[in-house]
């Protein structure tokens, strides 16, 4: 399982050609979340823990001392297969260590989940479809 992780403002996500479909989400993080074939619950369980334990935002003090919970913040969470995909020897990705559909969207259901049991409001994007995503990030914080 591999999770990409950035400190956004708001951010949305829709189909890619209907933006009526637009689901928001206010300040906290955006995940990129991809999943392997070799990936179980206790993948989900490590890396869900890992992100809520995260110290990526900054305190009183702007030092990067609190997580995503300390700050109230949410997260857009976007299932990402690409993150899978091997270029060692070849220009064309070889995606062959993602895990199939059903795997990794059962996968990445529990993950959303244990994220919004542990308190935090959790924004989906649309699993295994083109999705059109926006997120706003606040420069001073990078």
């Amino acid at each position: 399982m591999i999770a990409v992780v950035q400190n956004i403002d708001s951010g949305s996500v829709s189909f890619k050609n209907d933006s009526n479909s637009q689901r928001k989400s206010q300040m906290g993080l955006i995940v990129f979340l991809g999943v392997s074939k070799t990936d179980t619950e206790r993948d989900v369980e490590k890396v869900s823990n890992k992100l809520l334990k995260l110290r990526v935002f900054p305190d009183s003090d702007q030092k990067m001392n609190l997580d995503i919970k300390s700050v109230g913040g949410e997260i857009l969470l976007i299932s990402q297969f690409t993150l899978l995909g091997n270029l060692k020897g070849n220009n064309r990705p070889d995606f062959t260590n993602a895990a199939e559909k059903e795997l990794a969207s059962n996968l990445y259901e529990q993950f959303a989940d244990k994220l919004t049991e542990a308190g935090v409001r959790v924004t989906k994007g649309y699993f295994g479809e083109h999705m059109k995503i926006q997120v706003d990030l606040d420069s001073e914080k990078l």
